[in-house]
């Protein structure tokens, strides 16, 4: 098989029977020299030592993880997974025409700091991630691949910090986990590629964590010559800054510009996912002499003061912003008029099934581990290293305090999945270090590993089926043949308003036209063409002069009650 080689295993039998062969021919001309009942003893001993060694092979678990294929295919199958199980792309669900729209305004009417959604509103989220996307389709000129890419690297990047990172702390295996958790889930790779801020913004807290986590395992205080991010050459991530300082950023400096980056994705959600955990760890550590993890309130308040300015900026600016995004966006999260409330347990189940089978892995080593010490609760936390308490705090930290706010939705408690992949890391390579028990949590993990495998390639294999069988991207296909006739027959053409806000993506279209303006246009000769939902066709039909029905028409999109759209040429 592939992935347990058996010239590994003769490579590895070989060895301890060449030092047992090398042993023998020593003690043998031991013997001659001095033939005692000592020397006999000495070289029995030896014997019998050198023969168990040569027996003891790792256990097929053990193999399995430690070897190097495995992680590449792991890695590999991670990377595919996020590329296609999203497939066919398309903007019709999850918001995702709020988001694109919001680059698209950028570049096409230089609206680079308030945007609207498709339908006119108000533009809720920050502008961070789109003037990525803008920057990538000026790289790319392709906003299918602009509109992806900044999810999608984010993803990349973490997979290969939290690799890092693990093995550096725990050992191989445990990084190879720490990966295997973080890639093969329900959630990771459905993120990856969609049209969405939720990445971005994990990625951001995840960066933050790591920053606090590092100063914890390392124990050391806030300095001012900190690195964001440690590579091997002792360079570092932070850029935009002079050479001196992007060397040495000060702690509190990287801190701030990766607040004031969350902010600017997402506004203050991001104090949810660490603060609590700060918190915590804070009150943990005065009777343990650790050092502290706040680095200080200006990194904090200095980042809230840009988010407060953008939208100060928006309430004087753009009509109807305080309506949208404070009342409704913001603080209509913590009521249940607004958006739909869900119990405080919601986020706990919803975990469990999109973190399978990690989550049950997870709670199946603290078990073991809780029997193992038989002792309290209590002593557990006073004996739990200042690291594996802040990955504890951090993620359920997290946790906790969005199931507080009201208004829930499963994607919003992704930032808490890389710090359970670095938790789940930490129990692993503490487990590795008992006799007793390593062979069996070896064994569970090698078999969880399998089994997300299967689950998660088999969930995107039906996923990815059924969005080409279903005509999932119908309006991608139809709008890029709308798009094709125009350029080649030089139309002026729009669309009627109607219910898919990707519609205006599609045609690359910035606003839509009511019905009475498009009849007032095209009769006045402003219009070629236009497209128009199947149930409006009739009546334009009577009303626009010498208008045609084109046989281009949106092919009926299955299991779903979303109206067609045709058009209309003269």
């Amino acid at each position: 098989m592939l992935l347990w080689p058996n010239w590994a295993r003769a490579e590895r039998a070989q060895k301890p029977h060449k030092q047992l062969s090398t042993s023998l021919v020593r003690l043998d001309r031991h013997e001659k020299s001095r033939d005692s009942k000592r020397s006999r003893a000495i070289r029995y001993g030896t014997l019998a030592r050198l023969t168990s060694d040569a027996i003891m092979e790792p256990s097929w678990p053990e193999d399995f993880l430690q070897n190097k294929r495995t992680a590449w295919i792991v890695a590999a199958l991670i990377i595919i997974l996020f590329l296609v199980t999203n497939l066919p792309w398309q903007l019709d669900d999850y918001d995702q025409a709020k988001q694109a729209f919001t680059s698209f305004e950028m570049v096409k009417e230089g609206h680079w700091f308030y945007q609207h959604t498709p339908h006119e509103r108000v533009a809720t989220k920050p502008p961070l991630v789109g003037w990525i996307t803008a920057g990538f389709f000026s790289l790319t000129r392709s906003w299918e691949i602009a509109w992806r890419l900044p999810s999608f690297l984010a993803a990349v990047a973490m997979s290969i910090l939290l690799f890092r990172a693990a093995s550096s702390a725990y050992g191989s295996i445990a990084g190879l986990i720490a990966l295997s958790a973080f890639g093969l889930n329900l959630l990771s790779p459905r993120l990856a590629t969609l049209v969405r801020t939720d990445m971005p913004l994990a990625f951001v807290i995840f960066l933050l964590g790591l920053l606090i986590w590092k100063k914890v395992r390392t124990r050391e205080a806030w300095n001012s010559h900190d690195r964001l991010i440690d590579s091997p050459s002792g360079s570092s991530t932070l850029s935009g800054f002079p050479a001196h300082v992007a060397r040495h950023p000060p702690a509190p400096l990287s801190i701030f510009a990766l607040l004031t980056a969350a902010m600017l994705i997402k506004g203050p959600i991001v104090y949810a996912f660490l603060l609590p955990g700060i918190a915590a760890f804070q009150l943990w550590r005065r009777k343990r002499g650790v050092a502290s993890v706040w680095c200080g309130w200006w990194p904090w308040l200095a980042s809230l003061g840009i988010f407060l300015a953008w939208v100060i900026g928006g309430i004087f600016c753009e009509p109807d912003f305080f309506n949208q995004v404070v009342l409704r966006e913001f603080a209509g999260r913590f009521g249940a008029e607004i958006h739909r409330s869900q119990p405080f347990y919601f986020y706990f189940p919803h975990l469990l099934h999109k973190f399978f089978p990690w989550s049950v892995l997870m709670i199946a080593i603290a078990i073991v581990d809780l029997r193992s010490r038989k002792s309290k609760l209590r002593s557990v936390f006073g004996e739990m290293s200042p690291e594996t308490f802040w990955l504890l705090g951090w993620s359920l930290g997290g946790l906790i305090v969005m199931s507080i706010i009201p208004s829930k939705r499963v994607d919003r408690i992704f930032p808490v999945i890389p710090p359970l992949c670095l938790l789940l890391a930490a129990q692993i390579g503490k487990m590795s270090s008992r006799e007793q028990l390593r062979e069996r949590i070896y064994g569970w993990s090698a078999a969880a590993l399998l089994l997300s495998i299967l689950f998660t390639s088999g969930y995107t294999i039906s996923k990815v089926v059924s969005g080409y069988r279903n005509h999932r991207a119908a309006l991608v296909i139809f709008g890029r043949e709308v798009r094709h006739e125009a350029k080649a027959h030089h139309w002026r053409y729009e669309t009627i308003r109607a219910s898919d806000e990707g519609m205006l993506l599609y045609l690359e279209r910035t606003h839509f036209i009511e019905p009475e303006d498009a009849i007032r246009e095209w009769n006045r000769g402003a219009l070629n063409a236009l497209v128009a939902p199947m149930d409006e066709a009739p009546r334009l039909m009577r009303e626009l002069s010498n208008a045609s029905l084109s046989p281009i028409r949106s092919v009926e999109r299955k299991n779903e009650q979303d109206i067609g759209y045709v058009l209309l040429t003269r």
